[in-house]
């Protein structure tokens, strides 16, 4: 894989990755389609990175079906596929451990020590291997596509971050593989995790908007619409996912909530003046 990147960028030729740990959905299946449109050959990785599990999760029963990826590799007229092993990622015990320091405390990140850590190992890996033009991240893991971010400057990888909207339901669900994990009534109220991030949204457009209050308010649109127990509602800016005291740059709201056997994530990203 190495070889074949590094005879494509002498070749001058463009080349989109997109990394993934495979069970691809919709979601995965948009990004491949915009790296096939930008470049001129696409690189999807799929690699069950086991430095991203912690303790408490289940790497072993992290969901599989290879097949189905390569049908969807193919359909989306893919030309290469990384499907490395754990011992050609991890031939002998690392050396070096990545840490990161800024963007992964908060949001998810906080009730996972360590994820990004692997995240940031393995990418650097895949980086250095694929040799990307263009790397392709779906921006509803708005957290992961800070952290790559911070990677991507911080290490000077010669790396352009796209970040892909959100696919969504007709009735703006966030689109996930944890979906079909809702009951029928988890399911008609789940939309409203998306309602409520557009109230705080407009609620934020206001003069001199009360931050604490706006999450408050969309906090209580959210009990009030779904029986899932709220994980948080965070307002931060972006990509820094530092608290802010002021509406005066790009923020994100995220939100994640509990079902009984699925946790879903939705955020929105925008700018004083964006109603968009």
């Amino acid at each position: 894989m190495q070889k074949v990147s590094a005879d494509l960028t002498r070749a001058g030729k463009s080349i989109g990755f997109v990394p993934t740990m495979g069970y691809l959905h919709e979601g995965h299946e948009r990004l491949l389609q915009v790296a096939r449109k930008e470049n001129d050959y696409v690189i999807l990785s799929i690699y069950v990175n086991p430095l991203q599990f912690g303790e408490h999760e289940d790497l072993e029963h992290y969901p599989r079906n290879i097949d189905h990826d390569l049908s969807v590799a193919k359909r989306n007229d893919i030309d290469y596929i990384f499907l490395p092993e754990n011992k050609t990622m991890y031939p002998t015990p690392l050396s070096i451990e990545m840490v990161v320091s800024k963007r992964a405390n908060v949001l998810c990140g906080r009730s996972r020590p360590g994820h990004f850590e692997g995240v940031v190992t393995i990418l650097t890996k895949l980086f250095n291997i694929c040799r990307p033009t263009k790397a392709y991240f779906g921006q509803k893991d708005a957290q992961q596509v800070a952290v790559v971010d911070a990677l991507i400057q911080d290490f000077n990888f010669p790396v352009q971050l796209v970040s892909v909207p959100t696919v969504r339901e007709k009735d703006g669900l966030a689109k996930s593989s944890r979906n079909i994990n809702l009951s029928p009534q988890e399911r008609s109220e789940a939309p409203a995790i998306q309602r409520a991030l557009q109230k705080g949204k407009t609620l934020m457009q206001t003069d001199n908007p009360d931050i604490p209050e706006v999450i408050q308010e969309t906090r209580q649109f959210l009990e009030r619409e779904t029986r899932g127990k709220i994980d948080y509602i965070e307002l931060l800016s972006y990509p820094d996912l530092e608290p802010i005291e002021t509406f005066d740059r790009q923020v994100i709201l995220a939100v994640a909530v509990y079902y009984e056997s699925a946790r879903l994530i939705d955020n929105t990203v925008f700018r004083p003046g964006d109603m968009s």
